[in-house]
């Protein structure tokens, strides 16, 4: 939930919030605490207290009401609304230079989706996602900061004008690969895809219609998750009853094993 007069963002949840403490405790300016994790936030409590921040005790219903949410596990932290970087030429050529993997997000409208991605993203490894600017794609929001459980302070969010661009400006310096129904080629397959010589940019499409067309278009290769009955012959796909953060699992573990 956003603050807008003041430009803040709440995140809430244990996790997110120890996570937050641990790596950046310099964003937190407000932080608000049930009277059951109190001892769980002295050490945060002495930092804020030193850099004249405000800490407080509240109860469950006044938090609900900071957060949005009912989820907040009894701790709210305001840290100041997060800018997403603008992906350009410099910050792609360093992902070339370095060999880093990168997911493009392809209008992830679900909050709790966007969330999970980039906590399975934070496991495995992944450190660049990049969202465009689309009224259909999720942001961060506290939802996904709490979903996130503190992988958001693990990875870094750029955004674009248009996906499809992004992708036509990689050609020939990134692998391409889009999650795709009609894909002949399965998730197990991106060791070989991934030679070693590029790093890969992996796209996962919309939770309901999948990557767009122009998006289709512009990557080198498709892959599916095939489900059992595939190797029978059945004509369907187990993506199709996969969460597409589900799906993300999957795929980041299979782009980490080359």
């Amino acid at each position: 939930m956003k603050n807008k007069q003041k430009n803040e963002l709440a995140v809430c949840g244990f996790a997110a919030v120890k996570k937050l403490e641990k790596n950046h405790p310099e964003k937190i300016t407000r932080l608000y605490f049930t009277e059951e994790v109190a001892p769980k936030f002295g050490g945060l409590c002495r930092k804020l207290a030193k850099n004249h921040g405000i800490y407080n005790q509240k109860p469950a219903a006044d938090l609900e009401k900071l957060s949005g949410t009912v989820h907040h596990q009894g701790v709210v932290a305001m840290i100041e609304a997060p800018e997403i970087t603008p992906l350009d030429s410099d910050i792609t050529d360093s992902w070339v230079e370095n060999g880093e993997n990168a997911v493009l997000l392809d209008r992830i409208g679900n909050a709790n989706n966007f969330g999970a991605i980039v906590r399975s993203a934070a496991f495995f490894g992944i450190k660049n996602i990049v969202i465009p600017l689309d009224e259909s794609q999720s942001s961060i929001t506290t939802s996904s900061y709490r979903v996130a459980e503190g992988g958001m302070e693990y990875v870094n969010i750029y955004s674009v004008r248009s996906s499809a661009r992004l992708l036509e400006a990689l050609a020939g310096k990134m692998i391409r690969v889009g999650t795709d129904l009609s894909a002949k080629k399965s998730v197990k397959d991106l060791s070989a895809i991934a030679n070693g010589e590029k790093p890969l940019l992996v796209v996962l499409g919309n939770e309901e219609h999948g990557i767009s067309d122009v998006v289709k278009s512009n990557c080198d290769e498709l892959v599916i998750i095939p489900w059992a009955g595939m190797s029978e012959g059945v004509e369907e796909s187990c993506i199709d009853s996969l969460n597409v953060a589900q799906a993300s699992s999957i795929i980041f573990y299979e782009m980490m094993k080359k």
